[in-house]
């Protein structure tokens, strides 16, 4: 775990504990830090087990100080969802002693018995564990998850996917989210790990959509805007004509950060939302 997170998670997490969970909680965590061998491994299964009966499950309640700190401690770390229970588990899991086994062999023995609450626990916890590169097979096997939580403990307000996911697993993510019904917005560095391929990804996602009279998440031409070129601006041009007034919206958005000529071209005929565009007034963030 980052050094700075160390502090910060233990005084968040106390300040929501009354006196004998408060106890309950550094006992545990005592242990985990004073054992060593087998008998840490299962002083570690047992606390995890018990977190939720003996500290409950209520939100951590960070405020915007908190978050600003977090970010601070390891940039783009916004632990806006976390509850009581993922802190107190995170933590005594960072915490624990080196032993016999690695921290990632460590991690996927949990993951692998773990029920859906627990994987959300686990995987939230990413931006803050040791050896990263070496958490990526079973951070593979939570995307594959059928399960929107645990696949958004993964994608969702953490720097881990955009710092240690390559091309196509980052890829892969951003189409999984559209399969699962997840926002995109929460996807930290959205924007800066956009590329091409992903753009054309996402216009064959809309044409499967069209062909289906399915609806297409407007988000998807966030990822395609910057590089629209040839058919991927008719299909921008598409939306911006025929959509409904949040597509065109997001239409407008895309075409003005297209390098294709065309674009600006096609923006005249929707002057208003170009107008609102040029102003700042329409972007991602306020659609």
């Amino acid at each position: 775990m980052p050094q700075e997170a160390v502090p910060l998670l233990r005084k968040w997490l106390i300040r929501k504990l009354e006196t004998e969970p408060g106890a309950w909680f550094n006992a545990q965590s005592a242990a985990i830090a004073n054992d060593a061998g087998d008998a840490n491994e299962a002083t570690l299964d047992i606390a995890l087990g018990l977190v939720p009966r003996r500290l409950g499950k209520g939100s951590l309640g960070l405020t915007a100080v908190d978050l600003a700190e977090a970010d601070s401690a390891v940039k783009g770390w916004r632990p806006v969802a976390w509850s009581v229970s993922d802190a107190a588990r995170i933590l005594l899991l960072c915490e624990m002693r080196p032993g016999k086994k690695t921290f990632a062999e460590r991690f996927r023995s949990l993951c692998q018995t773990a029920d859906a609450a627990e994987l959300v626990t686990l995987y939230r916890g990413l931006p803050l564990y040791p050896t990263p590169e070496a958490l990526q097979a079973q951070v593979g096997e939570g995307l594959r998850s059928n399960m929107r939580v645990v696949f958004e403990a993964i994608a969702h307000h953490s720097p881990f996917p955009q710092t240690h996911f390559d091309l196509h697993r980052w890829n892969h993510m951003v189409l999984k989210a559209l399969f699962t019904d997840s926002p995109l917005a929460p996807i930290q560095g959205l924007d800066a790990r956009a590329n091409a391929e992903l753009a054309r990804i996402m216009c064959d996602f809309a044409h499967e959509r069209w062909a289906a009279g399915r609806r297409v998440p407007v988000e998807i031409w966030r990822c395609v805007g910057p590089f629209a070129e040839g058919a991927m601006v008719n299909d921008l041009a598409r939306v911006l004509a025929s959509g409904d007034a949040t597509e065109r919206r997001a239409a407008a958005i895309a075409l003005t950060a297209s390098p294709d000529p065309r674009a600006a071209q096609i923006l005249q005929t929707a002057p208003e939302l170009k107008a609102e565009v040029a102003s700042g007034k329409l972007d991602w963030a306020t659609l």
